[in-house]
């Protein structure tokens, strides 16, 4: 669960910001044994949110999930999200310097002890009124 799709990141035509949707199930016990699922991806987040600044990305909203209110052709299996989060990033080379960085990846070992899934959508940034500063 922890590869991230850097190839498919590169070879990405799309140019300019890109906002990444977090779609985040937790494990009930963390995959090594030091609390829940939830706590591990405390762990992960306290030292990630750093690394994010550093390359210029910002939180931009994050929040508890609730019912599907639609999943057409999904199971509800495939729907059932703990947390959801928005992340902007200034570039794709912004988010790749991020993640194959050594030190973030030694943080990232907490968010695959954590969670039972995890997907991160690349986004077009369209509406935003102004860049985050």
């Amino acid at each position: 669960m922890s590869s991230f799709r850097v190839d498919r990141v590169k070879q990405s035509e799309q140019q300019g910001p890109v906002t990444m949707l977090n779609l985040v199930k937790y494990r009930e016990k963390a995959a090594d044994g030091d609390g829940t699922g939830r706590d591990a991806y405390q762990r992960y987040t306290q030292r990630a949110a750093g690394y994010v600044e550093r390359v210029g990305g910002k939180v931009l909203w994050a929040g508890v999930v609730g019912e599907a209110a639609l999943q057409d052709g999904l199971t509800d299996a495939e729907v059932d999200w703990d947390w959801a989060l928005l992340v902007y990033y200034p570039d794709r080379a912004a988010f790749l310097e991020m993640v194959t960085n050594p030190e973030y990846l030694e943080a990232n070992e907490h968010r695959t002890k954590g969670l039972e899934k995890h997907a991160i959508l690349a986004t077009k940034t369209l509406l935003l009124e102004s860049v985050p500063a």
